[in-house]
């Protein structure tokens, strides 16, 4: 009886890990190899660069005679250099390119464009170094669990962009000259099967230059369908007007799938946002970080991304961030008094001003002159923010001109 007992327990085991086999066989795998000692024989590894640029099997490194023959060319002035043209399906793990000149103005008058499934419009068209997490220009070595600018001469992305059909990358120079001596290398994987519920990759950035006291900055216009709000990168030219004073009271806030006047999701403070508190100096983080503070030029950039903590979304998605800063009640009594647009907030966290902006703030019942107060103010504002979406393309603007970009970049 217990050897009958043991044999038919040995068969249903077997049984079941057949079983396991067949579903896991079946499946089209993950997109990334989740073991490092895993075969996964539904990806296929392919580089494309200047000695490959189809990535096709078999054929790099040819233009030499397998030396060294082709790594580098140029983007002439009003061009455009296609850096990755390939059928799918497929997708992109990692992308590394560097040029010569990186200094601020070509960081954002250069323009790296993405289309999936031969879209006509792209659902990538971000200023170069804005993409790569170099905001305002301003090179830093670092890493995050996205990017990575090891020491400050090359850029690397390492956000997963699957494709079904198709997928190119473009390079666009907006500037009146060349850049010279960009190198670069997209990896990727064929895949054998596509799943259905993988989602395309999208990026918009956008700049306004002086936002309007009372109106909350769009970190992501309102974007329909089902998709997941993957993080931002943001950058700040805190305005003269207000001083040296602090910027970053500002709340962010999500509106997920049918929010109207209030959002599903707020936040407490910028700082607050990137995990950090009372006040924001430079840090790097994997997932959160402030890659440019400097009080001097009143300039900062910081990043969030959202993976240990995924936003998904059904029908869809408008992410914004209020710009409020603060300081003592003196010191905003006194903006006030040179005619310095604001709106107060609160003194001291115990009134509601907002949306009076005519409310006497050396009314004797308020709190003293050194309670901090909360105030919408004017700063100019830009934002890089990474979406997925189930569709190949969006409804967002074009990318907004050159001179929107390159103004004030106070290098």
């Amino acid at each position: 009886m217990k050897k009958t007992f043991t044999f038919l327990f040995t068969i249903a085991l077997l049984l079941y890990s057949c079983s396991g086999q067949m579903n896991k066989k079946q499946a089209p795998g993950p997109v990334y190899p989740g073991n490092l000692y895993q075969f996964n024989d539904n990806l296929q590894p392919r580089w494309v660069s200047f000695e490959n640029q189809t990535g096709e099997k078999g054929r790099g490194g040819m233009e030499n005679n397998g030396a060294k023959g082709h790594p580098s060319d140029v983007i002439p002035a009003g061009k455009t250099v296609t850096l990755f043209d390939t059928k799918g399906p497929g997708i992109i793990n990692r992308i590394w390119i560097t040029i010569s000149d990186r200094s601020p103005y070509t960081l954002r008058g250069l323009v790296i464009k993405m289309y999936w499934d031969n879209s006509e419009k792209p659902a990538v068209s971000v200023p170069f170094g804005d993409f790569f997490g170099v905001g305002l220009g301003q090179t830093a070595n670092f890493e995050n669990a996205l990017f990575a600018n090891p020491e400050g001469r090359s850029f690397n992305a390492f956000i997963q962009m699957p494709f079904k059909e198709a997928a190119k990358i473009e390079i666009v120079n907006e500037l009146s000259y060349d850049v010279g001596s960009i190198f670069y290398d997209v990896d990727m994987q064929l895949l054998n099967q596509w799943d259905e519920t993988y989602l395309y990759f999208h990026s918009h950035w956008h700049r306004d230059t002086a936002t309007t006291p009372g109106k909350d900055f769009e970190i992501l216009p309102m974007t329909g369908g089902k998709g997941r709000f993957l993080g931002t990168n943001m950058s700040v030219n805190a305005n003269p007007l207000y001083k040296d004073y602090w910027w970053g009271e500002g709340e962010v806030k999500v509106y997920l799938d049918g929010d109207d006047e209030f959002p599903t999701l707020v936040g407490t403070g910028t700082e607050d946002y990137i995990g950090s508190a009372w006040g924001q100096s430079k840090f790097f983080n994997k997932y959160t970080g402030c890659s440019v503070a400097n009080p001097e030029k009143l300039q900062w950039s910081f990043y969030r991304f959202h993976i240990p903590d995924p936003v998904y979304f059904e029908n869809g998605c408008r992410v914004t961030i209020q710009q409020i800063g603060g300081s003592s009640k003196r010191n905003v009594i006194e903006l006030r008094r040179n005619e310095v647009p604001l709106i107060p907030v609160t003194v001291g966290g115990e009134k509601v001003f907002f949306p009076d902006s005519t409310v006497n703030l050396e009314d004797s019942s308020l709190p003293g002159d050194n309670a901090w107060t909360n105030f919408y103010r004017s700063d100019d504002i830009s934002a890089v923010v990474y979406y997925y979406l189930g569709s190949p393309a969006d409804e967002m603007p074009p990318i907004q001109s050159l001179q929107v970009r390159t103004t004030d970049l106070r290098e």
